[in-house]
């Protein structure tokens, strides 16, 4: 687990803050078939927010479930990279405090993990950063029902882990599973997270 003592090592798993992984998706082999070539993905970013409390904890959210899409999902405060964003760190930041009220002085960025393509044509950034206790959530109800946090341990527990291995379209593909208070964490964030950990286990 990821503790106060051990950052260095979590920084260690993670691309730097000014080397952000080029090329495309850790899951790219999954959907090839379903996507345009990496280059013409829509580019976008994540917050994973690792809350630096006596047991650390990773800030989620449940999307509304009147969105057009993902209604209802649980993902990390993120979303498409603007033109006027100067970074994937800085639109991950800016759609923190959008979606959640989460101001930047609370937030201090430590690189990122590998890019993942996502069904509906985003190359996401995950951009992995402490976050520090105080701040004051203000759920925006257009795009967020709810935020909170779960404990970082859980993502670590390779018993809590469940993967789905489906067959679509003559290819095999895996979909990632957590649960927490009734939250089903899947998909998208779950790989994330899964691939948080991954790079973490490769860090002695």
């Amino acid at each position: 687990m990821v503790d106060r003592f051990d950052i260095e090592r979590l920084r260690a798993a993670l691309y730097g803050i000014g080397q952000p992984p080029a090329g495309p998706g850790w899951n790219r082999s999954q959907l090839v078939d379903l996507l345009p070539d990496s280059e013409h993905l829509s580019p976008a970013a994540v917050l994973v927010g690792i809350v630096e409390r006596e047991v650390p904890t990773v800030l989620l959210t449940r999307r509304t479930d009147s969105l057009a899409t993902h209604a209802g999902q649980i993902s990390f405060p993120g979303g498409r990279i603007d033109p006027g964003d100067i970074d994937a760190i800085a639109a991950a930041l800016r759609e923190a405090d959008e979606e959640v009220g989460l101001g930047a002085d609370f937030v201090s960025p430590l690189g990122y993990l590998d890019p993942f393509e996502t069904i509906s044509a985003y190359r996401v950034l995950p951009v992995v950063a402490l976050v520090r206790p105080g701040f004051v959530l203000r759920p925006n109800p257009d795009e967020v029902a709810e935020a909170f946090e779960a404990p970082l341990s859980l993502f670590f527990d390779h018993s809590a882990h469940r993967v789905q291995h489906i067959e679509y379209r003559g290819l095999h593909r895996e979909i990632h599973e957590f649960e927490f208070a009734g939250h089903r964490i899947w998909g998208a964030t779950a790989a994330m997270l899964v691939n948080l950990r991954d790079r973490l286990e490769q860090i002695r």
